[in-house]
């Protein structure tokens, strides 16, 4: 929680500074890529439990994320409780069936024909854990005074790929999941309303028999993505 009077510019020393050689810095790149072509969206998940500790410690590590005034405007829940997941399941399915009958339009429909969706959500009961992340549209002083967040979209963003990205490196595999709108979520898991629930993360294992649809492997290549100017 922030304090007025703690409001000031304090300069410290880099406190960790990398000295990599060029080509050791290139090796990085290259491998951290290599390492994340493997990471993929499942919907298929095993009865494996995940130890509590490892998703702890891959929120800490989205917290590290950057973010506007480093005001860090975003709030993980993570539930492991099969009746919270249940009726997570419940709520979101009644969300997407209103969305792919019609709600979604026929072009937004026709683009997620190759991915294989539907508005069949087992796997928000089948995986270990759901983590379920809010954006905080504004936050309070410790005095109760509130005060504004700044590029909220961005910092969940930023921290959410943070979460992603360290899941992945700890052996886990995970699927993002958006209901429109996911207002329930707030009531349901007792979050303020200054909050707004963007994302549900289902984390765990995936099955013997899990599947990806293979348009997922059709990345576009990097003259796609990349303009340079130098």
């Amino acid at each position: 929680m922030f304090a007025r009077e703690n409001i000031t510019f304090d300069p410290i020393a880099l406190p960790d500074r990398a000295d990599l050689t060029d080509a050791e810095i290139l090796a990085q790149a290259q491998s951290f890529h290599g390492k994340m072509l493997k990471r993929h969206t499942v919907r298929d998940f095993s009865d494996r439990p995940v130890d509590r500790a490892v998703i702890e410690e891959c929120i800490r590590t989205a917290g590290t994320a950057p973010s506007g005034a480093n005001h860090q405007p975003w709030h993980f829940v993570a539930i492991s409780d099969p009746m919270f997941k249940k009726r997570i399941r419940a709520a979101s399915e009644e969300e997407e069936r209103r969305f792919y009958e019609g709600g979604a339009g026929d072009e937004w429909l026709k683009a997620l024909e190759p991915i294989g969706t539907n508005d069949n959500k087992p796997h928000l009961e089948d995986a270990p854990w759901l983590i379920v992340i809010f954006a905080q549209r504004w936050g309070h002083f410790d005095d109760g005074t509130r005060y504004k967040n700044y590029y909220v979209p961005e910092s969940v963003g930023i921290a959410t790929g943070f979460l992603l990205a360290a899941l992945h490196h700890a052996g886990l595999t995970s699927l993002t999941h958006t209901p429109n709108p996911m207002k329930f979520l707030n009531d349901m898991l007792g979050r303020p309303q200054s909050e707004k629930p963007v994302m549900i993360l289902a984390v765990g294992h995936p099955a013997a028999d899990a599947t990806i649809p293979r348009v997922a492997k059709i990345k576009k290549p990097l003259s796609e993505i990349l303009t340079v100017s130098e």
